[in-house]
């Protein structure tokens, strides 16, 4: 017998994507996967050199827990220079991914049956593991143009809401919150009594407007938890790293979950973060090359008459499909049966059963490929 927590999980709708395109790519059938979050760039050389040395000279063990006071001591100042929070060491832990980093918070602070305010479109597992730690996940849909609908999200906080979740750069629509956003969440944040959990991981990858970290607004350190790691600007999916910047006190009880599950974040992975966070490390031919990705695949989807907002930041996009008797998983499934592409359907970021997400995380010469395919299947459709 299965427990109830786990029935009660849906299954990941990015992943169910990849998977279907994989099973046709297995039949010998060419697919052009722009469903997968993940840059399709080799993670730099100088980071790969130092897990190789650290794997040299036998840095292949257990680490504390918490993880390596180099690697937390080099985050903290990351934090201070760049996203003017002001931390210790002691306010970080380091995690087998930023997807354990908000499992582990989510853990240590939601009860069963408290609320946890999710705006939509959102990454499906925000809701899943909030379901799985016993919350109730109240979803508020945001603005046309995809900015939080403060007023939606006053009107469905009650005694029970302990959490709001956001994350921007957004998947799936790309959004970048705005200062005017983030103050007025901060003020709302604050008379309710309640915690943010900030999802900074695309906070590199932003092609107009600003990252602002929510904690480094007057008095908001002990009310957020960001979540941040190493997946997405360094290329490096795969490494799983993660990092949780927190109060002392919630750092301490996410440490005791990870303790008794994971133990500690790959050792050898550690020192190469250390790295990673180097000025020297190129990434912005990569933030260019995605920018250029974007500007091309907004222009396509402009010409065959998608309504979508232009995305600012990380290398997705979520247009609405231009067919009025057909939903977004009808959609999904057509045109990858038909046309070997492969994208996601918008329920899988709330009930949103128009829209679509579309990943540029793939080369130039696929992506004009899979917009040929687009036109040709909405021809056919229309």
């Amino acid at each position: 017998m299965l427990s109830k927590r786990v029935l009660n999980l849906k299954e990941s709708g990015t992943l169910k994507a990849m998977i279907k395109a994989k099973e046709l790519q297995a039949k010998g059938i060419k697919v052009i996967q722009l469903d997968v979050g993940e840059p399709d760039f080799p993670t730099p050389i100088n980071i790969i050199k130092a897990a190789e040395k650290a794997m040299e000279e036998g840095f292949t063990h257990y680490t504390p827990s918490l993880g390596i006071p180099e690697l937390r001591e080099a985050i903290a100042n990351k934090l201070r220079e760049e996203n003017k929070i002001d931390v210790s060491k002691d306010n970080i832990i380091i995690t087998p991914g930023s997807k354990q980093a908000i499992f582990y918070a989510v853990m240590a602070l939601i009860d069963e049956g408290d609320e946890v305010i999710i705006p939509t479109p959102a990454w499906s597992s925000y809701m899943e593991i909030v379901t799985l730690a016993g919350g109730k996940v109240r979803e508020v849909p945001e603005n046309n143009d995809f900015s939080l609908n403060i007023e939606k999200i006053k009107e469905v906080i009650t005694e029970r809401t302990k959490l709001i979740i956001i994350n921007s750069p957004n998947n799936p629509t790309g959004h970048v919150m705005d200062i005017k956003e983030i103050r007025e969440l901060c003020e709302l944040v604050l008379d309710s009594n309640l915690f943010v959990l900030s999802d900074e991981i695309y906070e590199k990858l932003i092609y107009e407007g600003q990252h602002v970290s929510i904690a480094s607004l007057p008095n908001m350190e002990e009310r957020t938890i960001t979540i941040n790691g190493f997946s997405k600007t360094y290329a490096m999916t795969g490494w799983r790293l993660g990092y949780v910047v927190a109060p002392k006190n919630l750092i301490s009880a996410m440490n005791k979950i990870q303790q008794h599950t994971a133990t500690c974040a790959t050792s050898f992975a550690q020192i190469a973060a250390i790295e990673a966070l180097k000025p020297h490390t190129p990434i912005m031919p990569m933030i260019e090359e995605f920018k250029r990705r974007r500007d091309y695949i907004c222009k396509a989807l402009e010409k065959l008459s998608f309504k979508f907002v232009k995305p600012k930041g990380a290398f997705y996009v979520f247009p609405e499909i231009p067919i009025d008797n057909m939903n977004s998983n009808e959609f999904c499934d057509l045109l990858l049966e038909k046309y070997g592409v492969s994208v996601t359907p918008g329920t899988a970021f709330g009930n949103y059963n128009k829209h679509i997400r579309i990943s540029y995380a793939n080369s130039m010469e696929n992506i004009e490929e899979a917009m040929k395919r687009i036109e040709m299947f909405i021809n056919e459709i229309r």
